[in-house]
């Protein structure tokens, strides 16, 4: 009997956790050389696997954002009703309700059962230590390739992260071209904490994707203010989001019990450009700031 190609991508031998995290050369080859069987898998598992009442759409996001980023793509001079949503909670560091808890389950089961889909995919072994979690992007080798997923992954980019980046920090404009994005889980007793560090993005959106009553202890986001060393410990509830500059100091904090799941989404210009530091930030019409992308992908991926 003929395989299909979800079978034949579920029964790839495949490097193991350690080689991936050490990044082996022979883990490269691994992703390339399966490359398109992995894209085929994915396909088919969307469209026979994934169960139907999973739909990633627009009713994940919050409904008073997804309300106010429709009016701003519609009339761009609207973006003020976005602005209104996002609280700076510590310089240059603003926070706002990103997805609806009511629907977040959603997303967590479609996730969940990608997870369960043993299609391989590769771990975000740019974070240290961390054991779950995936890439995002197609830039990526070994990225979550379902074309249901790669849909609401692309609006959320381009509809939403990118006008809202340009908005709230406007030196990104030009350095905003190319997408990436990665999920994690920190697992107390097992991935524990990230020491300081900057992003290479030009903008990182974070986005907690924890369920309500899905409580953790610890694993705090601390921000450093490079100019003070004021270090401020946030938290964010099921579905609210921290944005900021990639540049600006931050680390996550030890997690003593519970888990903490999030996708981390990073926008940069060409080949990994980023606004030089103290760069201007120049006006901007609204109209420049809610236009569609036209830049193609680079390939070029951070990690």
């Amino acid at each position: 009997m003929t395989q299909s190609v979800l079978d034949r991508a579920r029964r790839v031998a495949r490097p193991s956790r350690e080689e991936m995290l050490q990044r082996a050369p022979s883990v490269q080859d691994f992703w390339t050389r399966n490359d398109a069987l992995f894209e085929a898998a994915w396909a088919e598992w969307d469209a026979t696997a994934a169960p139907g009442d999973l739909p990633l759409d627009d009713s994940l996001y919050a409904p008073a954002l997804r309300r106010a980023v429709d009016a701003a793509w519609h009339t761009p001079t609207q973006e003020t009703e976005v602005r209104a949503l996002w609280t700076e909670v510590f310089p240059g560091v603003y926070k706002a309700q990103f997805l609806d808890p009511e629907t977040l389950p959603v997303l967590r089961a479609y996730l969940d059962k990608a997870a369960r889909a043993e299609i391989p995919l590769r771990p975000p072994y740019g974070i240290s230590l961390n054991r779950a979690g995936a890439m995002l992007d197609p830039r990526s080798e070994g990225h979550l390739g379902a074309p249901g997923f790669q849909a609401f992954y692309g609006g959320l980019m381009n509809r939403y992260m990118r006008p809202i980046s340009r908005m709230l920090f406007p030196d990104v404009m030009g350095y905003d071209s190319q997408t990436f994005g990665f999920s994690i889980q920190w697992q107390a007793d097992t991935d524990t904490s990230l020491r300081p560090h900057t992003d290479a993005s030009s903008v990182t959106l974070n986005i907690n994707l924890n369920l309500p009553g899905e409580s953790f202890s610890g694993s705090a986001v601390s921000f450093i203010d490079p100019a003070t060393r004021r270090v401020e410990k946030l938290t964010f509830e099921p579905g609210t989001a921290l944005i900021h500059h990639g540049s600006v100091p931050h680390a996550s904090e030890p997690i003593t019990e519970g888990s903490r799941s999030n996708f981390v989404l990073w926008l940069y210009g060409a080949q990994g450009q980023v606004p030089p530091p103290q760069a201007p930030r120049p006006e901007i019409p609204p109209e420049q700031r809610w236009s569609a992308a036209t830049a193609p992908s680079d390939g070029f991926a951070p990690f």
